[in-house]
């Protein structure tokens, strides 16, 4: 049986021009079954949802070298910032 996700956590890795809502390196949102914990520009999170969204549910990612692990790159292509997906389980 699969272990259940507790959360998957979005941390900013790299954040190269400037992101309007602030965003730094090391901020870290959480999402949970209940909700979203954190600060996080909608257009971020729009388009990383479908891949929070499978994560929750353990998808599997054959590129990935971590399958727990994944890099997502915001859309905004002129200050570019990238956040490392994590799948947290429970205990």
């Amino acid at each position: 049986m699969a272990k259940k996700v507790k959360e998957v956590r979005a941390k900013v890795t790299s954040v190269k021009g400037t992101c309007d809502l602030g965003h730094k390196v090391g901020d870290v949102v959480r999402f949970t079954d209940g909700g979203v914990d954190g600060h996080i520009c909608i257009h971020a999170m729009y388009s990383m949802l479908p891949k929070v969204f499978a994560m929750m549910f353990n998808a599997s990612f054959p590129w990935a070298q971590n399958p727990d692990v994944l890099t997502h790159a915001c859309p905004d292509a002129a200050n570019p910032l990238v956040f490392e997906l994590t799948r947290v389980y429970e205990d």
